[in-house]
């Protein structure tokens, strides 16, 4: 992007970011290919995954707990549009909070880039 922001219209990037999860929750994995860029990056405490494909597969082979829950507690808009903060909880198949986590999302255009994922375990 050579130093520019994206032009992205923040009311869908905070619709893809809820998509994003509604995806994870729902073992919707034709959705998550879709909210994501080819060259997307996730980064958390435990491990850097890079790439839309093998992101994907991780979620849907991989995941150590498969049956899990995100509620989003608040989403988070930045004035210069290319980055939404989701404030939210990882629950188990039980209701059960795994981790309250904060997830910065990256966007090119409206679809999601990067995220950067902060755990409280």
């Amino acid at each position: 992007m050579n130093g520019e922001r994206s032009s992205g219209d923040p009311t869908t990037q905070t619709e893809r970011a809820r998509a994003y999860y509604r995806a994870l929750d729902g073992d919707d994995y034709e959705l998550l290919e879709q909210v994501l860029t080819a060259d997307f990056v996730h980064t958390r405490p435990d491990r850097t995954i890079s790439g839309r494909d093998r992101f994907v597969r991780f979620m849907r082979d991989e995941r150590p707990i498969a049956e899990t829950t995100h509620p989003i507690d608040a989403v988070y808009t930045t004035s210069d549009r290319d980055e939404v903060a989701v404030r939210g909880r990882l629950l188990d198949p039980e209701g059960d909070t795994i981790t309250a986590f904060v997830d910065v999302i990256t966007f090119e255009g409206n679809n999601i880039s990067k995220i950067q994922t902060f755990a409280d375990r």
